[in-house]
């Protein structure tokens, strides 16, 4: 199984990390750490030492309440950290949901356009369109930012997230966008209630019925914090607890804050599954 993407096929027969770059002063994770462009590529860099598979670079906030910017805005945040990244050597998603940030940072040469909208504006999806090769992540969510937590009412929450996927996949393979450029996200946080994403979790594995690879993102959300009691700072165990559970529901790509650590627990879950699979207890006996 391989994700098509601008620059790279990526290998998704074992999990891949994608670490996550914060271009904003108001990020609920890491406090606006990395708002300037020098401290935002010198991230880059760190990430990739500590084993990133892939970068994901965002210039807007969407934490539950979150003001959209101009287009401008969200460029010029992120733009000189985009021309960073792509000198080097991994692939660089880019966190945007407006089209005209979408275009502009495809013609840059990023390989993927991770959309919490899910591409429903019709200029997005002649934007992906045009562009042969990049990769794109759909992700599941009710109104914006700012509306979202207010949509939480469900008659069947898996049925609605795997139906929105499903139709958003129809829409852009009406689009001629090839399903190797696509990766579905199930919006873990996004309209759902922290009873709702830990039923989500549970049932995870069969999104994949979808036929599509899944990208999750857990690392330091509100839920964490809500079962364990801690802040945003402390919330790396859970994070990680999060990132397994979530590797044993089918997900192929984490997208992480703190990666050093995710690769680490992905290398020792691997271990102790190859030690358990069912063709290593049968040499043993």
């Amino acid at each position: 199984m391989h994700w098509q993407t601008t620059r790279f096929q990526i290998d998704l027969s074992r999990p891949r990390v994608m670490g996550i770059v914060n271009v904003t002063p108001d990020s609920f994770s890491d406090g606006g750490r990395h708002a300037a462009p020098d401290h935002a590529i010198a991230h880059c860099e760190r990430l990739l030492s500590e084993g990133a598979d892939m970068l994901d670079i965002g210039g807007e906030s969407s934490r539950p309440g979150a003001i959209s910017l101009t287009i401008e805005e969200e460029w010029a945040r992120i733009a000189p950290v985009l021309a960073g990244a792509l000198s080097m050597g991994a692939a660089v998603s880019v966190d945007t949901c407006k089209p005209e940030v979408m275009a502009r940072a495809l013609d840059l040469g990023v390989d993927v356009i991770n959309d919490i909208h899910a591409l429903q504006d019709p200029q997005a999806l002649s934007v992906l369109a045009r562009h042969a090769q990049s990769g794109v992540c759909l992700m599941h969510m009710r109104g914006s930012p700012a509306t979202m937590q207010s949509l939480t009412t469900y008659d069947d929450l898996l049925a609605d997230v795997a139906g929105f996927l499903a139709a958003r996949v129809v829409a852009l393979r009406a689009a001629d966008i090839a399903p190797e450029r696509i990766v579905l996200d199930p919006g873990y946080g996004f309209a759902k209630t922290t009873a709702q994403n830990f039923a989500l979790l549970a049932r995870q594995a069969e999104l994949l019925d979808l036929g599509y690879p899944l990208l999750v993102g857990w690392s330091r959300k509100r839920a964490l914090g809500d079962v364990t009691g801690r802040p945003v700072e402390q919330r790396l165990a859970g994070s990680l607890a999060a990132a397994l559970a979530c590797i044993a529901q089918g997900a192929k790509l984490l997208r992480v804050h703190d990666v050093a650590a995710t690769v680490d627990a992905i290398k020792v879950w691997t271990a102790a599954s190859a030690c358990t699979s069912p063709r290593h207890l049968a040499e043993r006996q």
